[in-house]
């Protein structure tokens, strides 16, 4: 089983013939995904090889569903047009928007998620500034190295993205359902909660990861979430034990002020929550280990 995205995902990737969209367009077709299109208004009508692979270039989302049955787009789009990107994506009515570009501005976030929701939520955004999701084996939507584990029975969701690759890793010889980048802006479309409640109703994931930074209380409200709903064990990290209050931390996107937000209040409300935290990943990938083993 898969959340969000699993063999037969029909992938876009607009933005896919600038570098870094051609870059990451080749790692995903070889990691297996379907990827049918790209989309580029100045280019529609051409075709990209890929070491073999032909994959046609389309004026827009809309265009590249039509011809291609296409339900998963993966956005490399540079800042200032991310925002016009995702409302394209949301007007074709495509159901999941991968976006994978950091540093749009905040408000352009808060603008596409609010007019998703106005559009009655028919696309479920990821990110932006995440690693994407991947369903080893499967799909791969984005950048997660694909070759760092392989399918299990693990899920997990993780607002940075170099720790999903690391406890990835950690983890590897188990593997993973899905795991899911959601990305650590202050604004983002898919949440740990979101995450949680589709691995809870995935009969093939038998324990869940969370990984979350300090700064907002995302991970407080995700704790509640997991409390009242989630019967699957769940084993939790949290970056930023060190970090001083009252400094913004650049990727965590948030002020820490007072205890709301830091660390050890995040670490606290999981607990009371029946999570088992780790101190370090090396730590939460051990006590994933246990639970399986017990």
């Amino acid at each position: 089983m898969a959340i969000f995205l699993n063999k037969d995902s029909k992938v876009i990737v607009q933005g896919m013939t600038g570098a870094t969209g051609m870059k990451h367009t080749k790692l995903m077709l070889g990691d297996g995904t379907n990827i049918v299109g790209g989309v580029n208004p100045r280019k529609a009508g051409t075709s990209v090889d890929f070491d073999g692979t032909e994959v046609p270039v389309f004026g827009t989302v809309k265009e590249a569903m039509e011809a291609t049955g296409a339900n998963v787009s993966v956005l490399f789009v540079p800042p200032a047009f991310s925002k016009a990107a995702v409302v394209e994506a949301i007007d074709a009515e495509i159901p999941l928007a991968v976006v994978i570009t950091e540093g749009i501005a905040v408000h352009d976030s808060a603008a596409f998620w609010a007019y998703a929701k106005s559009k009655g939520n028919k696309t479920r955004i990821i990110g932006p500034n995440c690693p994407g999701l991947i369903t080893p084996g499967q799909s791969n939507a984005g950048i997660i190295p694909g070759d760092i584990t392989k399918p299990g029975r693990i899920g997990l969701v993780s607002k940075s993205g170099t720790l999903t690759y690391q406890m990835m890793y950690e983890l590897r010889d188990i593997g993973f359902s899905s795991a899911v980048g959601i990305g650590g802006d202050p604004v983002i479309g898919t949440t740990h909660i979101d995450a949680l409640e589709a691995f809870e109703a995935d009969p093939e994931t038998d324990l869940i990861v969370m990984i979350g930074e300090i700064g907002g209380d995302a991970e407080e409200r995700a704790a509640d979430f997991i409390k009242a709903n989630v019967t699957k064990p769940v084993v939790g990290y949290v970056a930023g034990f060190t970090a001083p209050e009252g400094k913004t931390m650049g990727h965590a996107g948030a002020i820490v002020s007072g205890s709301s937000g830091t660390a050890a209040a995040k670490k606290e409300a999981l607990e009371a929550a029946g999570v088992k935290v780790g101190k370090t990943p090396t730590e939460t990938a051990k006590l994933a280990r246990e639970i399986l083993a017990g």
